[in-house]
């Protein structure tokens, strides 16, 4: 009884993926209104089927009875038989690779909209997201599971009307050979299903996350290619990955070793079938009383009955496939769908109340798994465009603020009162160089501004990059902008987006770390041109000058305002 309630799971586990497309879109009457269409061409090619398996009797028994006028009009409609069989078997496998293109776009779009909203892909590369590559789940387990439940299913549909067309030919040569044939066939089912399918599903599944888990190292290689070869770390990561890739190897090789023995079994088992009409119908054709042809009929209907009754066995490499993908992209929806908070009682929340002006009231700042107080019953306000700038040791919470302002973290008490997020620009110390032209780059994250390329121009003069419009050949010239530009030009670049965009609020996380002195005056200079109300974490005295609070964090969970001009760097603990 427990396995078979572990199997019936699995139904509902691909039920839970496949009913948001099937069911609810509204695109599930055009999906359902094809998948009947490929049902009725796959009745007609069971029709040319049959009439084509009856031909080769009908030839056959007109070659030992030397009957031309028997044996011509066979062949001639064995031959059409088979290109109008041809036909709509190529025209069934091309609508059914459309259901799998039009399923696969639509449930992609379904993932990603669930993966984008609410911040969910920021909360799946945190603390609380127990669920790895989703980058990969989204990319490729969905490819697999469309095209997969669709192979499937047409092939279990194929099966059963297999079955019926055949059986009723099958039926009507001979009562044994169908009791055999049923007997026999669900002893193979049998011993697939529970002798190998409780071994190989498991193996799978985690065959599936060993692969993804070897990706994303090299994907990590590729993207901190640098650091790694200025720490000379090399023989490191070239250890770690292989010891990745030795598990990928490990599992991989128990898989084939059962999948040996499955097709082991498979294969002699299905062997031995094309004895069973000859020991049945044998005795009837050496005694006269059956055409020699209706052997060769008989077999036909036969092995396409017994193809189709062990079709379980015959895709179960498909079915584990499809069961460990499945997992998967069950356990991203749970994710995605889950609160983003700790469902414990004691656990409190920051409230967050649109406002037009920026202030903290009696915050407490936790760390999301609440382990960690960072600081205490924090209360500042920025008033009448007041600047402010936050300092304090490194681990003490200033960037948490940040997060905390931004609405990314929320555990903890107090409340926060802020302008709409549309209404600020944050500046992280490493800026997000977006896939785009430069001029997408300088903009974003506006797609509608308009803007003159005089003004860009002008701008990029401000934050001196006053070449980089000829450097890349024109403000719609595409690269790779993580790597073509230097970790100061891609903080002048977000500077510059704050300069194009004016927006009420900015806030700065040490957003001219990687800038001399120089420059960073002179951006500075020009964000108070602006009416933009802004508020800075940072390190140097130099930034002083540019605000008129600071707020000072301290690594016990206390903190001081003071104002800018009697700040004093030398007396942060």
């Amino acid at each position: 009884m427990k396995r078979l309630k572990l199997d019936f799971s699995a139904f509902q586990r691909f039920w839970a993926v496949a009913k948001p497309y099937w069911w609810d879109s509204q695109e599930r009457w055009k999906a359902i209104s094809l998948m009947l269409f490929m049902m009725f061409l796959l009745m007609l090619q069971a029709k040319m089927n049959i009439l084509q398996n009856g031909q080769k009797g009908e030839f056959t028994s007109a070659l030992a009875e030397q009957n031309a006028g028997r044996f011509w009009p066979a062949v001639l409609t064995y031959l059409v038989a088979c290109m109008l069989l041809t036909t709509l078997q190529t025209f069934r496998q091309y609508l059914q690779d459309k259901a799998g293109w039009f399923w696969r776009g639509w449930l992609t779009n379904f993932y990603l909209q669930k993966y984008m909203k609410n911040r969910n892909f920021y909360w799946l590369g945190f603390w609380r997201a127990k669920i790895d590559n989703p980058d990969q789940r989204i990319s490729q387990d969905i490819e697999k599971f469309c095209y997969m439940s669709l192979d499937l299913f047409m092939h279990f549909s194929s099966s059963l009307v297999n079955i019926i067309a055949f059986g009723v030919v099958l039926w009507s040569i001979s009562h044994n050979l169908v009791i055999v044939l049923i007997v026999y066939a669900c002893m193979g089912m049998v011993i697939t299903t529970v002798g190998f399918g409780r071994i190989l599903i498991p193996l799978k599944t985690e065959q599936l996350k060993r692969e993804a888990n070897f990706r994303f190292g090299l994907v990590r290689i590729r993207e901190n290619a640098e650091s790694i070869a200025f720490y000379g770390g090399d023989n490191r990561e070239l250890n770690n990955v292989k010891e990745i890739f030795k598990g990928v190897l490990s599992n991989f090789n128990k898989i084939i070793r059962w999948e040996r023995n499955l097709e082991f079994f498979s294969s002699g088992y299905q062997v031995i079938t094309w004895i069973f009409p000859a020991v049945i119908l044998g005795p009837k054709i050496l005694s006269g009383e059956t055409e020699v042809g209706i052997l060769i009929e008989a077999r036909g209907a036969f092995n396409i009955v017994f193809t189709s009754l062990i079709v379980i066995v015959r895709e179960f490499g498909g079915i584990t496939h499809l069961v460990a993908g499945l997992e998967r992209l069950e356990s991203l929806e749970k994710v995605l769908e889950e609160p983003k908070v700790l469902p414990l009682d004691e656990n409190t929340t920051i409230d967050t109340i649109e406002d037009f002006s920026l202030s903290l009231e009696h915050i407490t700042l936790q760390t999301p798994n609440y382990q960690r107080t960072l600081v205490k019953d924090v209360s500042i306000e920025m008033q009448g465009g007041e600047r402010l700038l936050i300092v304090g040791v490194s681990g003490c919470g200033k960037s948490s603020i940040l997060r905390a302002i931004a609405g990314l973290w929320n555990s903890g008490t107090g409340t926060i009162h802020r302008p709409k997020l549309g209404e600020i620009l944050f500046l992280p110390q490493r800026p997000y160089m977006i896939l785009g032209s430069l001029r997408d780059q300088l903009l974003y994250p506006s797609t509608n501004l308009n803007i003159s390329d005089l003004e860009i121009y002008e701008v990029l003069k401000q934050v001196n990059l006053p070449e980089l419009v000829e450097r890349f050949g024109g403000l719609d010239a595409i690269e790779d902008w993580d790597h073509v530009l230097s970790i100061g030009e891609q903080q002048r670049v977000a500077f510059a987006r704050l300069l194009l965009t004016h927006p009420r609020y900015a806030i700065l996380d040490e957003a001219t770390s990687a800038l001399d002195v120089k420059n960073e005056q002179s951006l500075y200079q020009h964000l108070q041109k602006l009416s933009t109300i802004y508020l800075s974490v940072g390190h140097r005295p130099t930034l002083l000058q540019y605000h008129d609070k600071v707020l000072e964090v301290h690594d016990d969970e206390t903190w001081r305002v003071i104002s800018a001009q009697d700040y004093n760097f030398m007396s942060m603990n």
